[in-house]
C-alpha cells in the first residue's frame, strides 16, 4: 500500500476537502496512473451527498471521480498493453468477474459482480474503491483505456462517462448517415450526443426548452432546433424520427417524444428522472415503437468511442478548474451553470 493525496467528502453534509488515502500497490496485471484530469459527473454530487442512499448508500470518506485521464507511471510484469509514459484513461468501472455472459460479450457494465470506480467494495483492500479526485490510481489493465494522442486531455476526461453514455446507444441502435435523430436536452450528456450524432452523419434535431440554447446547438452539430414547449413546432416533427436520445433528468412529457418516432423508431433514455414516467401504451402500440434505456458501455466499445473521437477530433466542451474549486463547481452544477462539463486539473492537488 502507498499513500496518495485526494479530495474527499467526510459526510453527506461536509464539503469536499484535502485528505490522504491508501492505494494498493500494483500487482502483475495492474497499471498505476498519475491522474492529470478528472471530469465532474452529476453522479459525483449525488454520491458525495448520499442522495442515492436507498439504492447505493455512500460509504465515507468518499473520493468521487470516474472520468479519469492520466499518465502511466508503473506497470505490472504481465501488462502488455501499456508502458510507462503512456496516456491512459479509466471510466466508471475498474473490475468485473470476466466470466459471466455479459463479460464474455464485452458488456462488462452489466456484470453482476461489477466493481465501480468509487464507493464500491474493493476486493483488494477490503474497504471501498476511491475515485479520480486523487493524484493517482491503480487499475487492472483490462479496465484501462488508450487515449488518442491528438485529443486535448482536459476535454477527453468526460468522454469516459458522458461520452460513452451517449455514444453507446447511438452505436447500438445503428445511427448513421440517412437517419433522423433527436437529442433531448443540451447539457453534459446532450452536447456529447449532438457531437456524436453529427459525426455519424445523421440529420440531428435538438429538443430544448431554452430558446437561448439555439446558437450553441447549431455550433455543436444540430441541423434543426425545436423548442419542445411549442406544440406547433412539435407537431411538425411528428412521426419522423428513427431514433431519439433523451438526456434529460428532470420530469418531462415522454409521450410527446414517443409520438415523434416513425414506425419501429426507438426512444432511448440516458437521463434518469426521479419520478417514474406515465407511458401511454398507445404511443407505442400503433407504430411498433420502443422505449429503451442504456448504461455507459463495455470496455471494447469505450475504446472504440475514444478511437472515434480521435479520428473526428471530438472532446467534451469543458471548464477547467483547480481542485480547490470543486465545492463551488458542485453548487454550480445544481444550477446547471456550466458549459458543458467541469474538468479538474489535478496538478492543483499538489497545492491542496
Amino acid at each position: 500500500m502507498y499513500n496518495a493525496k485526494a479530495f474527499s467528502a467526510a459526510s453527506a453534509t461536509s464539503p469536499l476537502a484535502s485528505t490522504t488515502i491508501a492505494r494498493r500497490d500494483a500487482t502483475d496485471t495492474d497499471v498505476q496512473i498519475e491522474i492529470l484530469f478528472c471530469g465532474i459527473c452529476h453522479s459525483d454530487l449525488h454520491q458525495a451527498r448520499n442522495e442515492w442512499s436507498s439504492v447505493m448508500p455512500t460509504v465515507y470518506p468518499c473520493v468521487p471521480g470516474h472520468e479519469i485521464v492520466g499518465r502511466v507511471t508503473k506497470v505490472g510484469s504481465a501488462v502488455k498493453k501499456f508502458k510507462v509514459g503512456d496516456i491512459a484513461a479509466v471510466g466508471c468501472m475498474v473490475d468485473s468477474d470476466g466470466t459471466c455472459p455479459n463479460c464474455k460479450e464485452g458488456l462488462e457494465q452489466f456484470c453482476p459482480n461489477l466493481t465501480l470506480t468509487y464507493n464500491f467494495p474493493d476486493k483488494h483492500t477490503g474497504a471501498v474503491t476511491y475515485g479520480g479526485y486523487s493524484e493517482s490510481i491503480v487499475v487492472d489493465q483490462r479496465f484501462v483505456l488508450k487515449v488518442p494522442s491528438n485529443l486535448d486531455l482536459a476535454g477527453a476526461a468526460p468522454l469516459l462517462c458522458a461520452g460513452i453514455t451517449t455514444f453507446s446507444p447511438l452505436h447500438h441502435w445503428g445511427v448513421t448517415k440517412g437517419k433522423k435523430v433527436g437529442i433531448v436536452g443540451l447539457g453534459g450528456l446532450g452536447h456529447m450526443g449532438l457531437k456524436f450524432a453529427h459525426a455519424l452523419g445523421a440529420h440531428v434535431v435538438l429538443f430544448t426548452t431554452s430558446p437561448n440554447k439555439k446558437d450553441d446547438a447549431f455550433r455543436l452539430g444540430a441541423d434543426e432546433v425545436v423548442i419542445s414547449r411549442d406544440s406547433n413546432e412539435m407537431a411538425k416533427q411528428a412521426g419522423s424520427f428513427d431514433f431519439i436520445l433523451d438526456a434529460v433528468s428532470a420530469d418531462h412529457d415522454i409521450n410527446a417524444l414517443l409520438n415523434l418516432l416513425r414506425r419501429d423508431g426507438n426512444l432511448c433514455l440516458v437521463g434518469a428522472p426521479e419520478k417514474p414516467f406515465p407511458v401511454s401504451s398507445f404511443s407505442l402500440i400503433f407504430a411498433r415503437r420502443s422505449l429503451s434505456g442504456s448504461l455507459i458501455g463495455g470496455i471494447a466499445e469505450t475504446q472504440e468511442m475514444l478511437d472515434f473521437c480521435g479520428k473526428n477530433n471530438i472532446t467534451s466542451d469543458v471548464e477547467v478548474i483547480p481542485i480547490q474549486k470543486v465545492n463551488e463547481a458542485y453548487e454550480r452544477l445544481v444550477k446547471a451553470d456550466v458549459k458543458y462539463r467541469f474538468s479538474i486539473d489535478m496538478a492543483s492537488l499538489k497545492n491542496a
